[in-house]
């Protein structure tokens, strides 16, 4: 009865080993490779396959994606003789497994040294300023090398990226001092540019400032010499029209011999008048000054007793002036105005008599002399009857 157990427990687990060996599930995107007595069989798809058990083996399992390798960085010679370390990464993908297993032993190293070789030979072809700003021409010759002499292995590089290229310390100390003097140069330039822009445009500025100060000072000019002809022009307007108005004034107020000689002397106490008048001077038409007084009792011959014209009072913006009626002038109000005016002549010859008999000592000649200035004192004018018309 025990050997009966031990025989059936050895025959299960002989069946379940069985099982296993003959049923085999395969990843997505892998393909397993079959052998059979050491000699290639099938390639396993993706999903559950089963195999003859203790007959056909899984040797290799190949991963159909696209793969990505870098490589340490590489030391590469250049045309100028100048050491640069270079590390890139290569992006391939297996395309037959059957070839990628059984053409090369180790596909990922003989990538990468067929990169380095391929690198020396592109590289060593250029000088380091051609290496340093030739990537993509580098990249593509590389990437056609590889493609083709992976192409029997059953790979097919897609892709190929030089990561870094770096000189010696000793060349990148160089290259950073001849990029800061280009760029110390540029910067000068364009110093130098913008201070010329700014130059010319300053001086651009200036002549339009100084073309337009130069026409508004020519128009003001213009402006005020025109203002200036009017203000003129309106003045002597003015002028003549306000000498006009107190000529036609004067004759249409019919002024006599005798008011004309007592304005006459009315003016003559102005010319002493002020506190540094210490010499003024005696007209010589003082003679006929008094003349034309004494007229106004007797008339004297060639000069008129009331002056005669028509002349025409101006007309003012206050009021009109009004005109004295030679008909009524002697009857009437007008006969009396005329009499006080005659009175006031009187008044006015005896007070010049007076004046000249105080100054009769001077010995006045009737040129225009110069005497010290005297305050007469004025006498009390004598009461002189008006005459009767």
């Amino acid at each position: 009865m025990t050997a009966f157990l031990i025989v059936l427990a050895l025959v299960a687990l002989l069946v379940i080993v069985t099982l296993i060996k003959s049923v085999r599930v395969v990843q997505q995107q892998t393909v397993g490779i079959v052998e059979r007595f050491g000699k290639f069989k099938t390639g396993l798809q993706p999903g559950l396959n089963l195999l003859t058990p203790f007959v056909d083996k899984v040797r290799y399992t190949i991963d159909m994606r696209e793969q990505v390798v870098a490589f340490p960085p590489q030391g590469v010679i250049t045309e100028d003789n100048l050491m640069v370390s270079i590390d890139s990464v290569i992006y391939f993908q297996v395309n037959d497994p059957v070839r990628a297993t059984y053409e090369i032993s180790n596909y990922i190293q003989a990538i990468e040294q067929l990169t380095m070789t391929t690198l020396r030979n592109i590289i060593g072809g250029m000088d380091l300023e051609q290496t340093l700003t030739s990537r993509e021409e580098i990249n593509e010759k590389l990437r056609y090398v590889l493609d083709e002499a992976t192409g029997k292995w059953g790979i097919r590089v897609n892709r190929v990226e030089l990561r870094s290229i770096d000189p010696p310390p000793s060349i990148q100390d160089s290259m950073e001092k001849q990029m800061r003097a280009d760029r110390d140069k540029r910067a000068a330039i364009l110093t130098a540019e913008g201070m010329r822009q700014s130059a010319v445009l300053s001086a651009e500025g200036q002549k339009q400032s100084a073309i337009l100060t130069a026409e508004g000072d020519k128009q003001s000019r213009i402006l005020r010499a025109e203002a200036e002809r009017q203000a003129r022009i309106l003045k002597a307007q003015g002028e003549a029209q306000a000498i006009t108005t107190v000529f036609n004034a004067i004759h249409a107020g019919k002024p006599d011999q005798g008011l004309l000689a007592y304005q006459y002397l009315q003016m003559l106490p102005s010319i002493a008048q002020g506190d540094a008048n210490k010499l003024w001077i005696v007209p010589s038409e003082i003679g006929d000054a008094l003349k034309g007084l004494g007229s106004a009792v007797g008339q004297v011959a060639g000069i008129t007793q009331q002056a005669q014209g028509d002349w025409k009072a101006p007309e003012l913006s206050d009021g009109e002036v009004p005109e004295l009626d030679a008909a009524a002038a002697g009857e009437g109000a007008g006969g009396a105005a005329v009499a006080e005016a005659d009175n006031a002549v009187r008044e006015a010859i005896a007070a010049a008599e007076s004046a000249a008999v105080g100054n009769n000592r001077a010995a006045v000649p009737p040129a225009t002399p110069s005497i010290p200035s005297q305050e007469p004192s004025a006498p009390e004018p004598p009461s002189v009857n008006p005459p009767q018309r």
